[in-house]
């Protein structure tokens, strides 16, 4: 009887082809298509199991996957081995053999999100559902000061969706910065986990701030009042990002984050603060 061998990989993918990362019965999910690809490869059945799981529209820059074979493959068989059978919009970055006690999800002390948004009076074209929009000029300073006040260990149920399945809305947000860069905006989140949706509200929060609506220290009561109704409504998925996780570094990934590249003057040690256990 063959011994099982781990794998982890990391993925990217553009969330407007795919309904999400959840395997469906319609197949049209990113973990459908990858683990299609994975079993032509390995000529057997694989499930995978991601870091994050991503709804219809988001993306990744880096998803981290693990998943279980009987077979002998090259690590290149895994990367560019199963690009060559992936549609279009999702590609393996790198792969590498781990112990069988890795998990993507459950390994992982950390989560990355960012939130691209054109701030501009006219709508994107070449970059529709690729970045999130919105047409009046934001306070960026205002915005700033709003997001100070999530830091730190919450109970984050005002941000949290009516659908959510996580036993506790109580969540450690390690990092959240707001930059621009020409018509652009940045919105970079760290944080121990996520509840479902809750970047999405949060950057939809800050925008009702930025655009003067409500003033910064409104964020700060609707954390407390835990009421998802005082908040602002959901914004898009367009511009949402998964950028990775962080890993001890007993698990020898060689990426584990992998921001946007045009931040700017940032050290990624001074900007993504890891989790030290």
């Amino acid at each position: 009887m063959s011994l099982k061998q781990r794998w982890a990989l990391g993925i990217e993918y553009d969330g407007r082809a795919f309904l999400g990362w959840q395997s469906q019965p319609c197949g049209r999910t990113v973990q459908d298509a990858l683990e299609m690809a994975l079993r032509q490869i390995a000529g057997e059945s694989l499930r995978t199991h991601p870091l994050g799981r991503t709804d219809t529209g988001v993306h990744a820059r880096l998803q981290i996957v693990h998943f279980d074979t009987t077979v002998q493959r090259p690590g290149s068989a895994w990367v560019r081995g199963v690009n060559a059978l992936l549609p279009r919009g999702v590609a393996v970055l790198w792969a590498t053999a781990v112990s069988g006690d890795f998990h993507a999800r459950a390994s992982a002390t950390g989560r990355h999100y960012q939130y691209l948004l054109q701030n501009s009076a006219v709508r994107p074209g070449l970059e529709a559902g690729r970045v999130g929009w919105y047409h009046r000029p934001l306070d960026l300073e205002a915005m700033r000061a709003a997001a100070t006040l999530l830091s730190g260990r919450h109970d984050f149920s005002a941000f949290r969706a009516a659908a959510c399945q996580a036993q506790t809305p109580v969540r450690e947000l390690r990092r959240v910065d707001i930059q621009r860069q020409g018509e652009y905006l940045v919105f970079s989140f760290s944080a121990n986990a996520f509840l479902h949706h809750m970047v999405r509200n949060l950057v939809g929060s800050l925008v009702h701030v930025g655009n003067g609506r409500h003033p910064p220290q409104w964020l700060g009561e609707v954390l407390g009042a835990r009421d998802r109704a005082r908040a602002a409504p959901t914004f898009g998925p367009d511009g949402l990002y998964l950028i990775g996780g962080d890993f001890p570094n007993e698990w020898g990934l060689p990426q584990t984050l992998r921001p946007w590249p045009w931040m700017p003057g940032v050290h990624q040690d001074q900007a993504w603060p890891r989790d030290s256990a």
